[in-house]
């Protein structure tokens, strides 16, 4: 059914580091559109505007009680520490407890791994100057952990900007195990705008309605990594669809989004559903692919829509003998701005175990991927989808249960106030 041979080729073909708002982002967006466009299949890049992202190699110093630099990565649109840079007591902040917030106040916080959005916002809060997270595993050689480029993004900025950098475990190890009390660190970085891309393939439906079925995957990486797994695969399973349903028109019209700048926040889907905003009441469904593809894993299926999908999901696999978890829930990835216009969504993955495959890293590559399991993966949700497709009637209701309006709001940072602010309003 589905032509694995060449939907596995552009996978190899994709797998190269396409960074948000780079030349290879727009490389990839260019390669998926000749693709669709060798098939007979009409396809279009639409831009969109994002913050810039500039990140820069740099070093921490630290000066008591002894001297030593380390390298790191500050974090993009973090601010500026001017020319003399950003001097400060370091305190390891362990955990969001009332004693590490009130002696973070006037410091430099070191977090436990990457910077979330709470511990963000409670840092600032508490009068945090900067803070510095880190990136890696200690059981993995220095030389081979590469050092993560993070950015402060807009819901975090919104909170205060602090400057902040990153850097790899094994320096942190040393760095706290050797006493470090007071750092220094050097950040200049103005704000700007960039583009990125979202690429569209649009098929008719036979029946005279407006009715719309969206699918989606983004097609961007991280820095350091091939996004094979995350998330050339779904991209490559969008296209493999794309070529099956012209073959076999369907009822309902189908829009394939390849979305930009999905691992800076979602910004390609959530730029769509802004710029695209009149069209989303004809939308009926949003069908999302997340890594699928791996050697290694289990198949899921994440429902943010009425919980009837999901044992609607699950009967269909059954029929199938397809192995699947469907659950109800918030994914983080391109269906979620769909979900949050009260679209019913469905995200679709194979995430692999710890150990059997990586990703945001140098070790996303085709060595955790076959072709067997990307074709499996791909022709179980191309049926899946073709039953909505062709359905007589609709039969997914477009409503949004308030339990998943609740995780929705929680996923995307909207606190009690916001929501307060917005009822009023």
């Amino acid at each position: 059914m589905i032509k694995i041979e060449k939907e596995y080729q552009l996978l190899k073909d994709l797998s190269f580091t396409r960074v948000s708002t780079t030349k290879e982002e727009e490389k990839a967006a260019d390669l998926i559109i000749a693709r669709l466009k060798a098939e007979g299949l009409d396809a279009y890049k639409e831009e969109f505007e994002v913050d810039s992202f500039d990140s820069v190699s740099s070093q921490i110093e630290v000066i008591e009680p002894f001297h030593k630099t380390y390298d790191v990565t500050t974090y993009a649109n973090s601010g500026s520490t001017g020319e003399d840079g950003l001097t400060g007591e370091l305190y390891y902040y362990e955990s969001d407890n009332e004693v590490n917030l009130k002696d973070a106040k006037g410091k430099i916080v070191l977090v436990n791994g990457m910077m979330r959005r709470d511990p963000y916002k409670k840092i600032v809060k508490a009068g945090a100057i900067g803070f510095v997270s880190f990136n890696g595993n200690v059981d993995i050689e220095y030389d081979k952990t590469d050092i993560a480029i993070k950015e402060l993004r807009e819901p975090l900025r919104e909170a205060g900007v602090i400057p902040g950098v990153n850097m790899r475990v094994h320096d942190v190890l040393e760095m706290v195990n050797s006493g470090a009390t007071k750092v220094k660190f050097n950040i200049n970085q103005p704000l700007s705008k960039a583009v990125s891309h979202n690429v569209i393939c649009d098929i008719k439906g036979s029946e005279d309605t407006k009715e719309t079925i969206v699918f989606t995957a983004h097609y961007d990486s991280v820095p350091y990594s091939t996004g094979a797994y995350d998330n050339a695969t779904g991209s490559v399973s969008l296209y493999a669809m794309a070529m099956y349903f012209k073959e076999h028109q369907p009822k309902r019209n189908l829009r394939f989004i390849f979305c930009g700048s999905e691992e800076r926040g979602l910004l390609g889907s959530k730029a769509y559903c802004k710029n695209h905003n009149e069209e989303l009441e004809n939308i009926v469904m949003c069908i999302n692919i997340d890594m699928i593809g791996s050697i290694l894993g289990k198949r899921i299926a994440v429902a943010t829509a009425d919980e009837k999908l999901v044992t609607y999901t699950e009967y269909f696999a059954n029929m199938a003998g397809f192995p699947i978890e469907a659950s109800q829930g918030v994914y983080s990835s391109d269906s979620t701005p769909f979900a949050d216009c009260g679209i019913p969504a469905i995200s679709f993955a194979r995430i692999t175990p710890q150990g059997g495959g990586s990703i945001h890293s140098r070790f996303d590559s085709m060595n955790i991927l076959n072709e067997h399991f990307l074709e499996e993966d791909t022709e179980f949700i191309t049926r899946y989808a073709e039953t909505f497709a062709n359905a007589y009637v609709f039969p997914v209701k477009k409503e949004m249960p308030d339990k998943m309006k609740e995780e929705l709001d929680k996923y995307l940072g909207r606190e009690k106030e916001d929501k307060k602010e917005l009822k009023e309003k």
